[in-house]
């Protein structure tokens, strides 16, 4: 062969092996990861990274205590301050090892119960399972700090609250110790309250998949109920029991509605609580230091349960034969676990409620006598000696302006993280096992691994300047969305995911060859086949954002409070039935907004917290 027809022939093996690349460039999948890729990159890595750079940069309030240092240079002092120095055990250590025990201590709780009710909805014979599945997702739709607020109202110490009484004290007569009304149990129990909704919707599911006649196989060796649970029923819910752990300890290492109410009184530090203090001053460098611990934290956690998660034996629970699922008669104890029951769901979804309305109904703090009764909290005009002067949250135009700020910051995030749901799971289930697909995927898990504050605190590194051709963002309505969105981007990811894997490769192949391009496929058969997972992921999102707290915490101005931040707000000020009243307006904004959600296309909060495991 010539010199010539050689080189004609490397010449066409390139433009063969060019055009292939750009068939797969112009794939749709492709084209979408990439995209996402982009986006995620944009909202999740560079803010981690701008967040890591101003830790090691000589700031402009670090000129007064970093000698001959000059603004922008390199610098050790925040690392060596926070890990080392003298103040590190007051600011880092000490709120660490806080964050640790409430974590393990609410996950442990939250196990208890939502294992334990699983087990006997599942499992047993009691009646009323689908009263119990509801009611189980209550907590859920409730902020997280709701109950710390009862909690307060219920056992509040003079000792702490300047000599005013709690409920429990007033009719009682009885003085709770501190450790009762403030600190570490509390918080622990709030907290494993709130989120057992974990344990029981995960464990639940894996125990209706399990056949009953393993158990039974292990009762007639001679194995006692005990040793059957040991040796059979757990390792095989331990999968869910995983899901429910890294839910449990990822949301209460980063919540700060709880420690805030019932720890910082007290001077009982979290890392988030911390985080806040410091951010709070302008401290950015010392902030982002606890930042990166919480999240440091949080990613070991979750590494350490995944792998020891990943290296266990692997059970078929389900083949060919018969499935079996026998129920466990309870006999004599079935009045004693429904009373059981009963109390349990009463305490978490119905009595922090009753607590926290009756008190909005007291006009003076600390009587909860029927000659306080008031409505003054809710239809009172403005009275300087009330609540700072402010009116009445039914007549009050900023709470008309947070619930505003509420919804339509839930609407947006909800809309926009349910369609790039659909466009993630588009993109990772066609791509399903190439390293494209698996990078898009891990890459849209990242902001689950952050704590909420500490992620709110990545983006006041990025949006407080011009950045890439972008004004400053911060204090802007359109910051609280581009965060909610970027966190909620993991939940979005595996409900679109979750959708996407029903429908088959079949029919875009079959519109394929009728002429229908990728966008008329999508409009006419991806969408419409997914949207019940566009509307769980709306839901889910919808419900999260609008009782969120921790995240956008750092980032609300008094133009852009919303009610969650209002709340906190009014608690702060010492406006404490203020702050119950519109607790209350905000869990009636989401149960009304969860019932209308839920009418849409088959959409529900218990399939979108089970897909986002």
């Amino acid at each position: 062969m010539s010199t010539y027809s050689l080189s004609q022939a490397q010449d066409s093996l390139w433009l063969a092996r060019l055009r292939r690349f750009f068939r797969w460039l112009t794939t749709p999948y492709v084209v979408l990861s990439l995209v996402m890729i982009v986006v995620m990159f944009y909202m999740v890595i560079i803010p981690l990274w701008r967040m890591i750079v101003t830790t090691v940069t000589v700031s402009e309030i670090d000129l007064r205590v970093i000698p001959d240092a000059s603004l922008g240079d390199m610098t050790s002092y925040h690392w060596r301050r926070m890990l080392i120095g003298q103040i590190a055990k007051i600011m880092t250590y000490e709120p660490l090892v806080n964050s640790m025990v409430i974590s393990l201590g609410a996950t442990f709780l939250a196990l208890l119960m939502g294992g334990g009710m699983a087990w006997l909805v599942v499992r047993t014979d009691i009646p009323g399972r689908d009263i119990i599945h509801m009611l189980a997702t209550v907590p859920y739709i409730m902020p997280s700090w709701t109950i710390a607020l009862a909690w307060k109202v219920l056992f509040k110490s003079t000792s702490v609250s300047g000599g005013v009484p709690g409920l429990f004290q007033f009719f009682t007569g009885i003085a709770p110790p501190i450790w009762l009304s403030n600190g570490a149990l509390p918080i622990i129990v709030a907290s494993g309250l709130h989120y057992y909704t974990f344990f029981f919707l995960f464990v639940s599911a894996a125990l209706l998949s399990i056949d009953s006649s393993l158990e039974e196989a292990g009762d007639l060796a001679g194995a006692g109920r005990a040793r059957i649970l040991r040796k059979i029923t757990f390792p095989l819910v331990l999968p869910a029991i995983a899901s429910g752990f890294i839910m449990t300890f990822s949301k209460t290492m980063g919540t700060f509605g709880g420690p805030n109410v019932l720890g910082v009184p007290v001077g009982y530090y979290t890392l988030s609580t911390m985080l806040r203090s410091n951010m709070g001053i302008a401290n950015y460098g010392d902030g982002f230091v606890t930042a990166i611990v919480l999240i440091l934290l949080s990613m070991t956690t979750v590494m350490i349960n995944q792998k020891l998660i990943g290296t266990r034996r692997s059970y078929e629970t389900i083949g060919g034969r018969g499935f079996m699922a026998q129920k466990m008669k309870l006999r004599g104890w079935r009045p004693v676990f429904i009373v059981l029951i009963v109390l349990v769901q009463f305490t978490i979804a119905v009595l922090p409620l009753v607590v926290l309305i009756y008190s909005t109904f007291m006009l003076r703090t600390g009587n909860y006598s029927l000659s306080n009764f008031t409505l003054h909290h809710w239809l009172g005009k403005s009275d300087l000696s009330i609540n700072n002067g402010e009116p009445g949250v039914l007549l009050n135009k900023a709470i008309y302006r947070g619930a505003w700020n509420s919804i339509r910051l839930s609407l947006w995030s909800s809309f926009i993280g349910g369609v790039i749901g659909v466009i993630l799971g588009y993109a990772i289930v066609k791509g399903r096992g190439t390293r494209l697909s698996k990078f898009v995927e891990q890459l849209a898990f990242i902001p689950y691994l952050l704590p909420g504050i500490a992620f709110g605190a990545v983006y006041i590194s990025m949006f407080t300047k011009s950045f890439f051709g972008l004004p400053p963002l911060y204090g802007t309505f359109a910051l609280l969305v581009v965060v909610s969105v970027a966190k909620h981007i993991p939940h979005s990811s595996r409900t679109g995911v979750s959708a996407m894997m029903q429908v088959s490769k079949e029919l875009e192949e079959a519109a394929s060859i009728c002429g229908a391009n990728a966008w008329q496929r999508f409009k006419r058969i991806i969408f419409p086949l997914t949207s019940p997972g566009f509307v769980s992921a709306f839901l889910l999102n919808f419900i999260t954002t609008m009782r969120e707290l921790s995240l956008i915490i750092l980032l609300v101005t008094p133009s852009t409070a919303v009610l969650s931040s209002m709340t906190m707000r009014y608690i702060e000020n010492g406006n404490e039935q203020q702050a119950n009243a519109v607790i209350i307006i905000l869990i009636v904004l989401v149960l009304i907004g969860n019932a209308i959600i839920s009418r849409f296309r088959g959409g529900s909060l218990k399939k979108g917290l089970e897909s986002s495991k």
